[in-house]
């Protein structure tokens, strides 16, 4: 069993970190304020403070552009961000299956 907790990946912990990786291995880039509208209700704050955790820990990746005259920022899981993720699911999954 400890083992198992070893994999736990205390960065997914938070439920809002935690839903933005699930909407994330799941799409190719999502908007900021889809997020909003998704994990309402949430501040933009709040929101950002999340999306910046995971970023730092190179889990997610930012891209910023124009759309038209507006700032549009979107986010992507990045590679190393996709296995801590399976990790953290994969010991979550043998823990509900009682294995150890």
């Amino acid at each position: 069993m400890k083992r198992i907790l070893n994999n736990f990946n205390k960065t997914f912990e938070n439920r809002v970190r935690l839903s933005v990786m699930s909407i994330l291995v799941v799409n190719d880039w999502v908007e900021f304020n889809r997020f909003k509208e998704i994990l309402s209700p949430i501040s933009d704050g709040n929101l950002a403070s999340h999306l910046k955790n995971l970023e730092d820990k190179k889990y997610i990746q930012v891209r910023k552009e124009f759309v038209g005259r507006k700032p549009q920022t979107t986010y992507a899981v990045t590679e190393e961000g996709k296995k801590a993720f399976e990790e953290h699911l994969n010991a979550l999954e043998r823990i509900l299956k009682g294995g150890i």
